[in-house]
């Protein structure tokens, strides 16, 4: 791995074996100083948000959210990230299902939470070195509240290409200043009905396109919310200012997309993604972390800015992702196997994973005093304990995100610092298929290797679309995962 990555030109560090706990840096405790006081959690992996699309159509967890969060609560992770992304309002939905938190949903969320932490401590003998926060959103351009087939936006601005992409009327009307208002006391609110729940803190989520990491690239938006920085984290600062009035004490995170591409295309040729021209649309001025006048690159400046901002407003917990995977989500999510919809990865998913390790580091380096999450761990696969444990022995990251691998494998956490090996038939292998299902109108979960999935009439269904869509026989593991 050490040597395919070098000659990849990304040189991270990594460990010969897996080390159990105590010896493992990922099995030591996190101080973190914070408005509260200290808060220490007891090991350095962390679970990611994740949408399931099985939400009850009122906003309430189901059965299958249920499952999959409690799933979280004994996998050995003791920071737990949201466990998946929750509306504030119902036109804030990413689709018709996704959990909204309101005042007739909020006793099911703290049911959830109850359950969590009593499930923790039956597996583990405590809970007090366990965080558990909440994502809220607005799903913003990618809303479909009411229908999975029927976008309806909610834009900070007008996108030249994303309007394109998804077939956005250029009569639309961005979102307003007073709407914004409305917006803002919404999360206020859920912040609030949070708190009541039990949950140690919210993530301000502001990745991946929605509305909140839209307005940070709001350039050429008039008014007080777009143009120079302090505009464009307007935003960001009057959020935080309503969860701290509305629920005193209640500690803040933010996932952040840390840099942006220009959206990729799907080359009919070959299948691969490669970047639109916008060669007609420079200086770029429609991403937030971006190099404006070469676009496919990342230029930290205003992210070590945002962190900053951060820094000054008492926040502490950080997660850093990147881009967007409506459109680039080789650089949110390296895959061997691309969504039925996507492209072929325009490079080797390592270097994808690699970037964002790469660039937590180099924020790191930055803003010291902050806690880190880092994204894009799942590539990795049998080899993400022996680089997981260097980079949080080294300091690029404080903690491991697992996303996609907490769905194939949630004792992933436990059988690293318990066992010191590995289950190889439960590694996430990358198919895609957890998001397979949401694009094609259907629950999200593990078919190829979760039996409860594996069983149910969905994937019958997946296989079926999936035949549509054949990866060409030379993006095979044997080519692109080194042994």
């Amino acid at each position: 791995m050490a040597e395919h990555l070098n000659r990849l030109g990304w040189c991270l560090p990594i460990d010969e074996q897996i080390l159990t706990s105590p010896s493992s840096p990922l099995s030591q405790p996190v101080e973190i100083t914070w408005q509260g006081g200290n808060r220490r959690v007891g090991n350095r992996f962390a679970v990611q948000p994740m949408e399931g699309w099985d939400g009850e159509a009122d906003g309430r967890p189901s059965a299958l959210t249920r499952r999959r969060w409690l799933r979280f609560a004994t996998s050995g992770a003791k920071l737990i990230w949201g466990g998946e992304a929750v509306a504030v309002l119902p036109e804030a939905r990413a689709n018709p299902n996704q959990l909204w938190l309101n005042d007739r949903t909020a006793a099911s969320f703290e049911a959830l939470c109850k359950d969590f932490v009593k499930a923790h401590r039956e597996r583990f003998g405590q809970e007090n070195d366990l965080l558990i926060g909440l994502q809220l959103t607005h799903s913003g351009r990618f809303c479909r509240p009411h229908d999975k087939n029927r976008p309806e936006p909610i834009i900070a601005y007008h996108h030249p290409i994303l309007d394109m992409k998804f077939g956005l009327s250029p009569d639309q009307p961005p979102v307003s200043d007073q709407e914004l208002a409305r917006i803002v006391r919404a999360f206020g609110e859920a912040a609030r009905l949070a708190q009541t729940a039990g949950f140690d803190f919210v993530d301000l989520k502001h990745c991946h396109g929605y509305l909140g990491h839209e307005f940070l690239s709001a350039f050429d938006r008039p008014g007080p919310y777009g143009g120079d920085f302090e505009n464009r984290t307007r935003l960001l600062r009057e959020l935080v200012a309503a969860a701290r009035d509305a629920a005193p004490g209640l500690e803040i995170g933010v996932r952040l997309s840390a840099y942006d591409t220009v959206p990729l295309m799907k080359d009919p040729e070959n299948g691969q993604g490669h970047p639109v021209d916008v060669s007609a649309h420079l200086p770029y001025r429609w991403g937030f972390g971006v190099n404006q006048l070469e676009p496919t690159l990342p230029d930290l400046t205003e992210t070590k800015a945002l962190l900053r901002l951060l820094s000054s407003l008492d926040i502490r917990l950080v997660n850093i992702t990147a881009s967007s995977p409506y459109y680039a989500p080789h650089l949110t999510r390296p895959a061997l196997f691309p969504p039925c919809d996507g492209y072929l990865p325009p490079e080797d998913p390592l270097e994808g994973a690699a970037r964002l390790q790469s660039v937590t580091r180099e924020l790191k380096a930055t803003a010291p005093e902050m806690v880190f999450v880092s994204s894009g761990w799942s590539y990795f696969q049998n080899f993400l304990p022996h680089l997981g444990q260097a980079l949080v022995r080294e300091g690029w990251t404080d903690f491991v995100g697992l996303g996609r691998m907490m769905l194939s494998y949630p004792d992933f956490p436990a059988d690293a610092l318990e066992k010191g090996r590995l289950d190889p038939k439960r590694i996430c292998r990358t198919f895609s298929d957890c998001t397979n299902g949401p694009r094609n109108g259907m629950i999200s979960g593990c078919y190829p290797l979760d039996p409860f999935y594996k069983t149910r009439p969905e994937a019958e269904k997946l296989k079926t679309i999936k035949l549509r869509h054949m990866i060409p026989s030379d993006r095979t593991p044997a080519n692109l995962i080194p042994s």
